[in-house]
């Protein structure tokens, strides 16, 4: 029951780093598009999708919620802030999304405010994972570290490397969804964001290295782990050779495999631990009872209709964008 709920969480929260990173990497790079028809189309091609993907980040939560409620009451004490600030961007966004297409002389508000939300939720979710890989204050599994204590110049660092790389994501997307200038805008940006997050991952490298996280003696130990981090440099090459070539499709299928690559070291770097060298999976794990009546609801059901209600969505909603189409 442990490892199935374990594994129901890190396909869950991957699922929701990829597509609602996708579509909050849209609404960034939303600020730079130019003209009402062009940012037109740029909702179009994330309208269909938008509201089910945040879906996954409901399931994460409730997966933490019931089946390692010792993770999820620690991460609250510790994060509070950050992610009452990323729910109040996620709703801010939300709100921004259907309220533009009804605004006349305030469209420019909720334009900005699109952006501004897509903006803090992806900053949120980086400094968050980059206090965690840093390490909290959790002694004997209590958190002592205040209101601020994830707050470091390094988790500041992680959450600026996300939004980079959410924001290739959605260039990417972008690429395959769309035709003429923004397609041919995203093309261009494609290679500085890319750019951007391969310095991003060279510094936060650099920093596990000068800092004796405990990471590097585990690979060293265990060799084969360094599988994930020539996955990632394959699917960087191939992404070079799709932007290159301008194959549309192929620049989002490796950015995804290279966030699955990165998402995998991480998990494995630090594995048994849930929370880094604080708190295990056997340690924070709910009782099996727990567990076991979970998986005759949730597991057995809610999660594998999700899979395949995304699955169905994503097929259904396939091919380019039409410029005519309106997203409402």
């Amino acid at each position: 029951m442990i490892t199935f709920w374990v594994s129901v969480l890190a396909v869950a929260t991957l699922i929701y780093v990829l597509l609602d990173g996708l579509d909050l990497g849209v609404g960034m790079l939303f600020g730079l598009t130019r003209g009402e028809a062009q940012r037109d189309v740029v909702m179009s091609a994330i309208a269909p999708i938008w509201d089910g993907n945040e879906t996954w980040l409901i399931v994460s939560g409730v997966v933490l919620w019931g089946a390692f409620p010792t993770v999820y009451a620690t991460l609250l004490s510790a994060f509070y802030l950050p992610l009452v600030l990323m729910l109040g961007a996620l709703i801010l966004r939300g709100v921004a999304f259907e309220f533009r297409h009804k605004a006349g002389r305030l469209r420019w508000l909720w334009d900005a405010s699109f952006v501004g939300g897509s903006l803090v939720a992806a900053f949120m979710q980086g400094l968050t994972v980059g206090a965690l890989v840093e390490g909290l204050p959790i002694p004997n599994g209590q958190y002592i570290g205040g209101e601020f204590g994830w707050l470091s110049p390094f988790a500041v660092f992680c959450g600026i490397g996300l939004c980079l790389g959410y924001a290739l994501l959605g260039a990417c997307w972008l690429v395959m969804k769309c035709d003429a200038g923004i397609r041919d805008a995203a093309y261009r940006q494609i290679p500085w964001l890319a750019a951007g997050l391969l310095a991003f991952l060279l510094i936060v490298f650099a920093f596990a290295l000068a800092e004796d996280l405990g990471v590097m003696g585990r690979w060293l130990e265990r060799p084969y782990l360094f599988a994930f981090p020539a996955i990632g440099v394959v699917s960087a090459v191939l992404l070079a050779a799709g932007v290159h070539l301008q194959r549309d499709r192929l620049p989002f299928a490796m950015v995804a495999v290279i966030f699955a690559a990165a998402f995998g070291t991480l998990a494995i770097s630090f594995w048994p631990y849930m929370i880094p060298f604080a708190i295990t999976i056997e340690a924070a794990a709910a009782p099996r009872a727990s567990l076991a009546f979970m998986f005759w609801g949730a597991g057995l059901f809610i999660f594998p209709l999700m899979l395949l209600y995304t699955a169905i969505s994503l097929c259904v909603f396939r091919g380019k964008v039409e410029r005519s189409a309106q997203y409402h």
